[in-house]
């Protein structure tokens, strides 16, 4: 394969360290060209040191000036350093770069992504959220752009891997139908709570929403693991992907997260992707497909592995999981001001201002308040998020103030 020249957006989070670590396998086949973060000055720095890239972002510009003093002072000052947030869709579409990794998490990365699929770059899809939020904008991009869509979640990746030829080549536009295909199978582990009382998810507290029993995560992705609103979000996300309706995806529970998904065929086959859950894995295939290259992560050992459990999610216990699914059937606007209100109701808990069970309160109202909006465009887009998560953020306040008042009569 030729070597392929990389932009990495969010380098600093789970995902862009991971990509690192398959890179680092493999110095022939790829080179670093650029790297973002938001304000982890010391990490990327010590990417800088190791990789070499000609350009860096920091979003924040007081961590952007710090990063330059420290570059310059070891002798690096060759390497660019932008900030801002237009400076990732800078980087994102530079003529320099072949494949854009996609791992900024939340909204703020649906920018810089959708301009690298408008430049036609290969796009290492792993924020869902740009397809959450855009849908049929963000595929229309890639339909016009020719951009090449690979999907990094364990979830979608394993989908994608059990899917015949034809319809790899079309992510997007796929007809699976016309491919013998009946149903895509989307497993989710049930999270840290699965088996944990309902009535005591009130008094959860964000470490413990945090300790998901399989994967290792940011804060932001295991709390949604935790609500499995993550699963939800990866549901519209493989409706867009996949080019199916919600009713042609059902969510299946499996603890082990041995099975990463599967698709079921109209032969009655069903075809699964397993492995160790490690997303060096999904990584690897989407950074050198069609080639199969080391990831560094251990074979499934089925003589030391766990029996396989399936169940039904329950909705009571995961009302944001129905929530998400009845978005993908309402429209755009749902699923806009869903992603929207979700990110403001989890960036609460993990401040300690909400319970945990507010987030679907939240998420919930959100939606019914913007469920009817019209989008069209990308501004539209940017504009009903903005006005979804200020919306969700005067939820918030009113049930801090709320809690507080609770608190000091239990005092």
């Amino acid at each position: 394969m030729t070597k392929r020249k990389l932009c990495i957006l969010g380098s600093t989070g789970s995902i862009g360290v991971n990509t690192l670590d398959v890179v680092r396998l493999h110095p022939e086949k790829f080179s670093i060209y650029s790297l973002s973060a938001n304000k982890n000055v010391e990490q990327l720095l010590a990417q800088c040191r190791e990789f070499s890239p000609s350009v860096v972002v920091m979003v924040c510009q007081e961590s952007a000036k710090l990063l330059t003093q420290k570059l310059s002072a070891l002798g690096l000052d060759r390497i660019q350093v932008l900030s801002g947030i237009d400076a990732l869709t800078t980087i994102a579409q530079s003529d320099q770069i072949d494949t854009v990794m996609a791992a900024i998490v939340g909204a703020s990365g649906l920018m810089p992504t959708l301009a690298a699929v408008k430049k036609g770059k290969r796009v290492l899809l792993a924020n869902k959220e740009a397809l959450v939020t855009s849908g049929q904008i963000f595929i229309d991009a890639v339909k016009v752009s020719g951009a090449e869509l690979l999907p990094i979640d364990s979830e979608h990746n394993a989908i994608f891997q059990s899917l015949p030829s034809m319809a790899q080549q079309n992510v997007g536009t796929c007809q699976l139908s016309e491919n013998g295909v009946s149903k895509i199978l989307l497993t989710g582990s049930g999270g840290p709570f699965r088996t944990k009382a309902i009535d005591e998810l009130t008094a959860v507290t964000p470490d413990q929403a945090c300790a998901h029993p399989n994967w290792e995560m940011g804060r932001k992705i295991s709390v949604d693991s935790a609500t499995m609103m993550n699963k939800g979000l990866e549901f519209i996300e493989a409706k867009w992907l996949f080019n199916v309706e919600a009713d042609d995806i059902q969510v299946v529970l499996h603890p082990q997260s041995t099975i990463h998904s599967m698709v079921q065929y109209k032969d009655g086959s069903v075809i699964a992707q397993m492995g160790n859950p490690d997303m060096r894995t999904p990584i690897a295939h989407a950074l050198a497909f069609p080639e199969r290259i080391e990831a560094g992560v251990e074979p499934l050992d089925f003589f030391n592995t766990p029996s396989f459990d399936f169940e039904q999610p329950d909705f009571e216990r995961y009302p944001n999981l129905k929530l998400a699914i009845e978005a993908c059937k309402q429209g755009q606007g749902a699923c806009t001001a869903l992603n929207a209100a979700n990110e403001i109701a989890v960036d609460a808990f993990l401040n300690n201002q909400i319970k945990f069970t507010d987030i679907y309160k939240i998420n919930e109202t959100s939606v019914k308040k913007f469920v009817s909006e019209r989008i069209v465009n990308i501004d539209e887009v940017l504009s009903l998020d903005m006005s979804a998560r200020e919306y969700a953020q005067e939820i918030v306040k009113q049930l801090t103030g709320k809690n507080r008042l609770n608190e000091d009569k239990v005092i």
